[in-house]
């Protein structure tokens, strides 16, 4: 385009000026300076390129700006934004208009320059984050000396907020080591970090869990000698209590009041939640009485986090005080809360009172969440009453709420225990269907499903889909599917899964070597199945009760008593008491060789030892009895 019509027709432009508005003028296209042009033109015709397009935003002509802001050179982005420097809330939508992704660094650290004086200066902190999330090739340094660059041309007073912005920026995008590197690059430009931006960035990196990284910013910031606020300090305790060093937590309390910053409800939460979160609570509850002794009032987090840890440990009554004190404070109950009280009912197998409590959070208007009907959906398919649970599905679904993945989780895993693979399976296609992603729980329910139903090849496909998914195997999958070849007869599948587990330096357990035992039982090979006893022992895994009844079961089942007594004697001198199932073996086994009245001396023992026989242990008896004749008493 040549310079004729390049603004518009000059000449027309400045013939009509009088009668004009300034929001009037407007660049006609394009706002590249033609080839022809002298370099003093072309800036010239930058100039007045930038007056007009900057008169236009200030009286947002954006209908007819819109069709011309994508062909901005960068130079004369730069030239507008330092225009509209007296009237920087324009400049989010100028930008938004342009598109973020046509900005170069330096037009970008102009912006967020110019912004940055704006107070709050959230718009500078928020396109900085774009940028950040956009740009990620970036390095930290470049866009620091963009920044430093256009401080310097704006003539900006100190402090500088612009880098502080930016350590921030990086920090709540979730890339704390990029932050870090500008708290340095502050450091060395001689700027100091203000402790926002600081406490910023430690709890960034508490939150990615690299709490030996705070305390590096922590010293740092103390050598800078940058005063902690009381954020600063509970933040710290935070990390000490994540780190389980409980003890320096309440230490570091008392080390934050030596410089005169007084711990707050916020600060004694931590310290409590700590305690609670490793099965201390009764140090927790200690916390609250210290509280209340420094005039400190607990609020509904302290109640919720001590009762949620009392649910947790069975301690039902003392929640439920616990619960009415906090009520009788005014203090209002969360669902979160209610959540931890139907938790603890439901593992106590109390569902009566879980649903006692589901009703009263309604009926106070706090509305169950997604995680309420979790935890009563599961607690009745444990139960086996699965149609009240699907009665809770479908009310959750009339209420609009969107079941999540550990919903379909629960019922995934009930209808496998149930037996019913194929209806777990359509659940699973519905999950996906619905856009939520399986997890390593949900494949292993429905491995352990197709497993307990002998389709060991389908087990195997869902193993390898989950893979495939970049869902890694743990110990739980694994055992899973060994667990089912074992069953299936399928032994060298389920010691190649074992050499594979082991390859990928996952440690098997007793579960583990347990179904590798029944496997080879199963099939008559027990010594081997015996052979693994030491194995286990060799590799450091103490044998359960499971394995030493396995082996018992093994021998009786092809009438090698005498070794099946010995492993019981074995048990024995290991601490086991023998169990029903153990009893149930042996008279099994005694039977089968015809030793009847070896098999009754038995009954009697575990009678005495207050195990109740069943059916299958007297049928046992009356089979090795011969004719029956005899009469066998419960004694």
């Amino acid at each position: 385009m040549t310079r004729d019509g390049s603004l518009g027709r000059r000449c027309l432009a400045s013939v009509a000026v009088a009668r004009r508005s300034p929001c009037d003028v407007l660049p006609a296209a394009a706002f590249s300076s033609s080839s022809t042009s002298t370099p003093r033109q072309a800036a010239d015709s930058l100039e007045q390129d930038a007056d007009a397009i900057a008169a236009s935003v200030r009286c947002c002509r954006w209908p007819a700006l819109d069709p011309l802001l994508p062909r901005l050179s960068h130079p004369l982005l730069s030239a507008v934004l330092l225009r509209l420097r007296p009237s920087p809330d324009l400049i989010p939508r100028f930008l938004h208009r342009v598109g973020l992704h046509r900005l170069d660094l330096r037009s970008l650290s102009t912006a967020a320059a110019i912004l940055s004086s704006l107070r709050p200066p959230n718009p500078a902190l928020q396109l900085l984050k774009k940028a950040i999330s956009a740009r990620r090739s970036d390095l930290p340094k470049h866009l620091f000396d963009a920044l430093v660059e256009a401080h310097q041309e704006l003539e900006l007073s100190d402090p500088p907020v612009v880098f502080d912005l930016l350590l921030k920026a990086y920090a709540d995008a979730g890339e704390p080591e990029r932050a870090l590197q500008v708290f340095y690059l502050m450091k060395d430009a001689n700027f100091v970090p203000r402790i926002e931006s600081c406490n910023a960035l430690l709890s960034a990196f508490l939150k990615s869990d690299h709490k030996d990284r705070a305390w590096v910013l922590y010293a740092e910031m103390f050598r800078m000698r940058i005063p902690s606020t009381v954020v600063t300090f509970n933040i710290m305790i935070n990390v000490l209590c994540k780190e389980g060093k409980l003890k320096k937590a309440k230490a570091f309390m008392q080390h934050m009041e030596s410089f005169g910053v007084w711990p707050t409800v916020i600060t004694y939460n931590t310290i409590i939640h700590g305690h609670c979160s490793r099965g201390k609570v009764q140090m927790g509850i200690e916390m609250l009485d210290i509280m209340r002794e420094k005039a400190i009032e607990p609020d509904s987090y302290t109640y919720g986090t001590l009762i949620s840890g009392l649910c947790k440990e069975g301690r039902l009554q003392d929640a439920s005080m616990m619960f009415v004190e906090m009520q009788d404070r005014g203090l209002v109950p969360t669902a979160v809360t209610y959540n931890a009280l139907i938790d603890g009912c439901c593992n106590k197998g109390n569902l009566d009172d879980a649903f006692r409590y589901r009703d009263e959070m309604v009926e106070k208007g706090i509305e169950p969440t997604v995680c309420t009907y979790n935890l009563l959906v599961h607690a009745l398919f444990m139960e086996g009453r699965n149609e009240e649970a699907h009665t809770l599905i479908k009310e959750m679904e009339q209420k609009g709420m969107v079941p999540d993945a550990i919903t379909f989780n629960i019922l995934i895993n009930g209808y496998c225990k149930e037996g019913n693979a194929d209806k777990a399976f359509k659940m699973f296609e519905e999950m996906k269907g619905k856009g939520i992603r399986p997890t390593r729980v949900t494949y292993t329910s429905l491995i352990y499903g197709f497993c307990k139903r002998n389709r060991l090849a389908e087990a195997d496909g869902l193993f390898k889909e989950a893979m495939h998914k970049g869902l890694l195997p743990d110990l739980v999958m694994y055992n899973a599917l060994i667990d089912g070849h074992c069953g299936g007869g399928k032994m060298e599948r389920a010691f190649e899964l074992l050499k594979e587990l082991e390859r990928k330096k996952i440690a098997p357990d007793e579960v583990t070597f347990n179904s590798l035992m029944r496997g080879l039982c199963l099939l008559g090979k027990v010594e081997e199945a015996r052979g693994l006893i030491d194995e286990m022992t060799r590799r450091g895994i103490i044998p359960d009760l499971v394995s030493y009844n396995t082996l018992i079961s093994g021998y009786s089942r092809r009438g090698d008593v005498k070794d099946a007594l010995s492993v019981r004697d074995l048990m024995l001198s290991r601490g086991f008491n023998p169990t029903l199932i153990t009893y149930n073996a042996l008279i099994q086994g005694l039977c089968k060789n015809g030793e009847g009245d070896h098999a009754e001396q038995l009954l009697k023992e575990m009678v005495s030892k207050g195990i109740t026989p069943v059916d299958s242990t007297y049928m046992a008896l009356i089979e090795g009895l011969g004719d029956g004749k005899k009469t066998i008493k419960n004694e």
